[in-house]
């Protein structure tokens, strides 16, 4: 059974301590596992360090509040969009943001939307190269998620609405289906070119 260790080496320059993550294997070999990937860093110890988490936008419109208030007890429709993108800041260091988009309607009127963006700084040491695109599209996410979820269900509770509490996201999937979308769209490029 794979264990999830956590060290947290002294504070950096900017104050905040950075957070090492490294996954034994069941053997106890020390080779790192990343979560469903099964990936194993070959020859030492594979890092993926979290070196700092931010809230890099947010936003919270909340106009219609006095009219969400007054309404009868229906529970309004609600629209999640989300999205992953990830930036190269230097060699081995990377931004992950997470995007989140929450809508609430009831009976065609707005009651709130929250648009929050909250990004992770990591650096990736001992990885191959065909490991670090899914280590930052589905590791990444996954370590933001927790933080960006208590955001948006504060901010909804302290905004007078019921605390809008996020479902865990299948980060594995979304880049999963990133791919499909990634071929598919270079399939119609060749489909095109050709014609």
């Amino acid at each position: 059974m794979a264990k999830t260790t956590d060290k947290k080496p002294s504070p950096k320059a900017s104050g905040a301590p950075a957070i090492e993550t490294t996954t034994p294997t069941a053997t106890g070999a020390g080779n790192p596992v990343v979560g469903d990937q099964g990936a194993t860093a070959p020859g030492g110890q594979a890092q993926l360090i979290v070196n700092g988490q931010f809230v890099k936008d947010l936003s919270f419109e909340n106009a219609n509040i006095l009219r969400m208030m007054q309404a009868s007890g229906q529970q309004p429709d609600v629209s999640i969009d989300l999205g992953v993108d990830v930036q190269v800041i230097a060699e081995d260091s990377y931004e992950v943001s997470l995007q989140i988009h929450v809508e609430t309607k009831r009976d065609g009127v707005t009651g709130f939307i929250v648009e929050l963006t909250y990004a992770g700084l990591f650096t990736l040491k001992g990885w191959e190269a065909d490991q670090i695109e899914p280590l930052l599209f589905i590791e990444g996410p996954k370590l933001l998620f927790p933080f960006a979820r208590m955001i948006i269900s504060n901010l909804t509770r302290d905004g007078g609405h019921p605390a809008l509490n996020l479902n865990p996201i299948d980060f594995a999937q979304l880049y999963r289906r990133r791919l499909q979308q990634q071929a598919a769209q270079a399939s119609e490029k060749a489909s095109s070119a050709v014609n």
